[in-house]
């Protein structure tokens, strides 16, 4: 791995842990649920690096933010971590359809993320298909809203660093 790679992981990580971190402090309806504008840095490290590096900065997010809130290693963590790792998945799968965008891509990596959090929440936690099935609807549509705002914003971002800030 090259400097420039872990000088980019470095910088990237910061910044989605620094948005993670002030997403926190943001008032939503659930104390669980989140916008995810930390995935925004990931999918800009996935459009500009590729998929290794986006997943290390995914991954170093995850684990230190877990850290730094007092969740890890626990439940919350291993939500966050399943979101992540299916989301990442999602991503890598989809940057394969040759007329998707940006915003299509964090919708679809929304949907993953969610769908793995669900899928192990169910697993090891909830055990309760009824429970899963009243809520998913809801955590779907909010997914498509976040990823949809989500991509949108990384598109813009993009394009600002991809023109020399012009």
């Amino acid at each position: 791995m090259q400097l420039q790679d872990k000088r980019a992981i470095a910088v990237l990580s910061a910044i989605a842990i620094a948005i993670y971190s002030i997403e926190g402090l943001l008032p939503m309806p659930f104390p669980w649920l989140k916008a995810g504008f930390s995935n925004i840095i990931i999918l800009i490290a996935f459009l500009l690096f590729g998929f290794r590096i986006a997943l290390i900065i995914s991954l170093v997010r995850i684990l230190v933010s877990s850290m730094l809130i007092g969740t890890f290693p626990g439940p919350a963590f291993v939500l966050s971590l399943s979101g992540g790792l299916s989301s990442m998945g999602g991503l890598w799968m989809a940057s394969f359809i040759p007329f998707i965008g940006i915003t299509g891509l964090s919708v679809i990596s929304a949907l993953f993320h969610i769908t793995g959090q669900l899928l192990i929440a169910y697993w090891l936690f909830i055990k309760s298909l009824e429970g899963l099935i009243a809520i998913a609807p809801l955590l779907i549509f909010i997914s498509t809203i976040t990823g949809t705002i989500n991509g949108l914003l990384a598109g813009f971002i993009i394009k600002r660093i991809t023109s020399g800030y012009q």
